[in-house]
């Protein structure tokens, strides 16, 4: 065996007899070998565990079509390695292999990399065309991995069918003992736990000519400390390769105020009014942006002459004055978009049908040349004119349907909901993301501070926050149903457990780039403490877009006052929503939960009793409950922005300590916790 130190020369060629080039850092480890001319992986190495996994396989996997129309099926099997090649250069450390074969209709490279001391490591496969081919699918992956499982419990892939959307897309898979975590750096991949190994692929359906090349998206694996901590593994990756840092979004958003009669004059005097009532009044820190919602389009134009999304005359077309309201308010302006023309932009898909633009009853394909090209153009100005935040509301669908480019369909036949479809409507939400990412990337180019929120018809995979900020959290309507606030709570906070909970369907995505549509106060009249201890138990969710849903000119002093000291504790406790999380049973049910978050010497935690009966509840405060690794020695000041939350409580606790809390009927509790060694 080759060790990685004795490999120090740039481009040194290595042996193609049965020899093997070890890639690693003092995380992680990879054996890549070339045995009998094929390529293949032999060990992974978790060196934080010390611990050695033999693999092997068939390596990766690519499928295709050449000029027969017969789909073929290639592994590293098929090939012979030409060249295996090692570099090292500027904190990159990476391996090359070159793969061929006589009778076959491509080559292939490939490249796996590592970049610093990182606890992860990526490959990618580039296909060169030796004659005209349409590649079908690629496993970046496909190896042997004992203990390897999914995580992600749900596989709901329906057309039709209210808050039944739950695609077992862009989800990674966890492997015992070896406590590594895999998948490809795509939203739409599907990455499986197959028999004693994984497969980390996704479908596509793109033409080759002879000559071209195409390189996949990277697959990429990594390691914990211990295989339960796995999920905060994955999550600290996805943190560090984020598109943007993980910040705090504070904003307003015009809907709750006047639906799709908003205009400019009306969105100015609310931008006014929030900024004098939070900022200048309270002190609170100004929003990062104001945003006008569904109904500055205009339908009525044709917008295959005009440009997709023009401005109707309730604007100006450049929105002048609603960008000098919210410079203003020392803010910036969002804007509501539909990429799939959904909503409000509905009225315009007609003229853009009769034109031959591609559409799929009832909206716009996300694949359609003609328009996307069109929304990209459009969605790339408007982020370099200067808007900041885009929610893009109406993806591939929304709650209660999606659509879907299949063969022999319109878009969102109740039909489309048989499995047999689904092969079909995943190549088209693979090749529908890539054409987003595109668009995504250019309006990075054009506005490096932008925020963008995928909404509606969207779907929850951690790889999306690569190219944008935050996600809706699917299956769950606007407005949280519910007599009262402990029945909005708990609308809301049953779809978090059904998405978070091991017991249900474990979606492995970080709350804190969640968008739930709230809080919302659209009356005055309740009292204060119950709008107060919603409001904290609304933002102890830990999501770091708080998007606020006014009827601004309704509420009260109190009102703002509750909401002012409200957003300033959001301020405060902010940096713990990088690991925030949901603890307790099913509010359904009306068991007691809340949630909590930790990072370095402080934390919070929030509580709510449901039920119409008093409980007691208990929790651990060690690093299951998510207090970080290395804090054992820590004792912590027990406090609470609100008053008497601490009735019963000790002044002080220490790691591993249990902690009771006494909880009347609907009760919110929201404790703080700061360390002292």
């Amino acid at each position: 065996m080759v060790g990685w130190a004795l490999l120090v020369t740039a481009c040194a060629p290595v042996a193609l007899g049965d020899e093997a080039v070890v890639l690693g850092n003092r995380f992680l480890s990879r054996e890549v070998v070339v045995t009998d001319g094929t390529l293949g992986t032999k060990l992974l190495g978790n060196r934080i565990l010390g611990v050695d996994t033999k693999s092997g396989g068939d390596e990766f996997a690519i499928s295709l079509t050449d000029g027969s129309g017969k789909e073929r099926r290639l592994t590293a099997g098929d090939f012979e390695v030409e060249s295996l090649v090692s570099s090292k250069a500027e904190g990159r450390k990476e391996v090359l292999a070159k793969l061929s074969g006589s009778d076959l209709p491509v080559d292939l490279q490939v490249r796996y990399w590592l970049e610093g001391e990182k606890p992860w490591m990526r490959k990618e496969i580039s296909i060169h065309a030796k004659e005209d081919v349409v590649v079908r699918e690629i496993a970046v992956e496909e190896i042997r991995l004992p203990g390897a499982f999914e995580p992600y419990h749900a596989d709901e892939f329906t057309a039709r069918g209210p808050s039944k959307w739950r695609p077992p897309l862009g989800q990674p898979v966890y492997a015992e003992p070896s406590a590594t975590w895999w998948g490809v750096e795509f939203p739409a991949a599907r990455n499986t736990s197959e028999g004693a190994g994984i497969k980390c692929r996704y479908l596509t359906d793109r033409p080759l000519v002879k000559g071209q090349v195409l390189k996949s998206h990277p697959a990429v694996w990594g390691v914990a400390d211990r295989a339960d901590f796995l999920k905060d593994a994955f999550f600290d990756y996805i943190d560090a390769t984020r598109a943007r840092p993980l910040r705090l979004q504070t904003q307003y958003n015009s809907w709750f105020d006047y639906s799709r009669g908003v205009d400019a004059k009306k969105f100015a005097a609310s931008v006014a009014k929030v900024h004098e009532e939070l900022v200048i009044d309270r002190g609170v820190h100004p929003l990062r942006a104001y945003v006008i919602d569904d109904g500055w389009q205009d339908t009525g134009a044709d917008w295959t002459k005009s440009g997709v999304w023009p401005v109707n005359g309730k604007f100006d077309k450049d929105f002048a004055r609603s960008f000098a309201a919210t410079r203003a308010a020392d803010s910036r302006l969002g804007l509501w978009l539909s990429p799939g023309c959904l909503f409000g932009a509905q009225g315009a898909i007609g003229k853009m049908r009769e034109a031959g633009w591609e559409s799929l009853d009832p909206w716009m394909s996300m694949t359609g040349e003609d328009y996307m090209k069109a929304l990209e153009e459009r969605m790339v100005a408007l982020a370099g004119d200067g808007v900041s935040y885009f929610k893009l509301d109406g993806v591939f669908g929304h709650l209660n349907q999606r659509t879907f480019k299949v063969e022999g369909f319109k878009g969102s036949e109740p039909e489309l909901n048989d499995k047999k479809h689904d092969e079909a409507k995943e190549r088209y939400l693979s090749l529908g993301s890539e054409r987003l990412m595109a668009i995504f990337a250019k309006m990075a180019e054009a506005n490096p501070d932008v925020y963008i929120v995928i909404s509606n018809g969207a779907f929850l995979s951690s790889w999306w926050l690569q190219h944008i900020d935050a996600v809706w959290m699917i299956n769950a309507g606007d407005a949280a149903g519910g007599a009262d606030r402990t029945g909005e709570l708990v609308y809301r906070d049953a779809r978090y457990y059904q998405l978070a909970s091991a017991e249900r369907d474990n979606t492995q995505f970080p709350l804190h780039s969640i968008f739930n549509h709230e809080p919302k106060k659209t009356s005055t009249g309740e009292e204060p403490d119950v709008f107060r201890r919603y409001l904290y138990m609304n933002l102890s969710r830990g999501t770091g877009f708080v998007e606020l849903y006014l009827k601004t000119f309704q509420l009260s002093e109190s009102d703002w006052e509750v909401l002012a000291e409200a957003m300033k504790w959001v301020e405060e406790v902010f940096p713990n929503f990088e690991r925030s999380r949901m603890h307790g049973g099913d509010p359904a049910k009306g068991e007691a939960y809340g949630y909590t978050g930790w990072v370095g010497e402080s934390g919070y935690l929030s509580v709510h009793n449901p039920s119409d009966k008093p409980q007691t509840y208990s929790v651990v405060l060690d690093r299951g409950f998510g207090l970080p690794a290395g804090t054992k020695d820590f004792g912590y000041r027990v406090t609470s922005p609100l008053a008497g939350d601490t009735d019963g409580l000790p002044e002080a606790v220490r790691y591993g300590d249990a902690l009771s809390i006494k909880l009347p009927a609907k009760a919110v509790r929201v404790i703080e916790f700061t360390a002292a060694k």
